[in-house]
């Protein structure tokens, strides 16, 4: 995985680990919350995971990875090929990303409040369109190859 993110969109999202650790699941559960008023989202997603708690945990376990690793994304390819792999299970398609997009960046404002500044959203903005780009191009590989 190569680093294109600006260093000044790397310094930003680093700079947000520590809010991560501490408001990563807040915001998750409440990104879930956003996304879900579209049945047709929630069924790309393990109920009994969203039930259990599971899910809201692991998608803030990995934001707070890239957000303590965005200066050194190598570290992370692992868990790019196993949420590349699980996506292409529940048939994640490209025109999906949007939605998630629209349901995160707001939860993290929607949690935050007035604490994140909007260069910080403009940043996660960034950072998530670039994260979205390498795992829609992981995912087009694993459908064009039928894993």
């Amino acid at each position: 995985m190569s680093a294109s993110l600006s260093p000044e969109t790397i310094s930003i999202i680093k700079s947000t680990a520590p809010v991560m650790r501490q408001h990563g699941v807040a915001i998750t559960t409440r990104m879930y919350e956003r996304l879900f008023v579209d049945p047709e989202m929630r069924r790309l997603f393990d109920e009994a995971a969203q039930k259990s708690g599971e899910q809201p945990k692991r998608l803030a376990a990995a934001l707070l990875a890239f957000a303590s690793n965005a200066d050194n994304l190598d570290v992370l390819k692992d868990s790019v090929e196993r949420i590349a792999a699980r996506h292409a299970a529940m048939s994640v398609k490209p025109e999906h990303y949007p939605a998630v997009a629209n349901a995160l960046l707001p939860a993290i404002k929607d949690v935050l409040g007035d604490a994140v500044e909007e260069r910080i959203m403009n940043a996660w903005g960034e950072a998530y369109w670039f994260l979205a780009e390498i795992l829609k191009s992981r995912e087009d590989s694993i459908y064009k190859r039928g894993e």
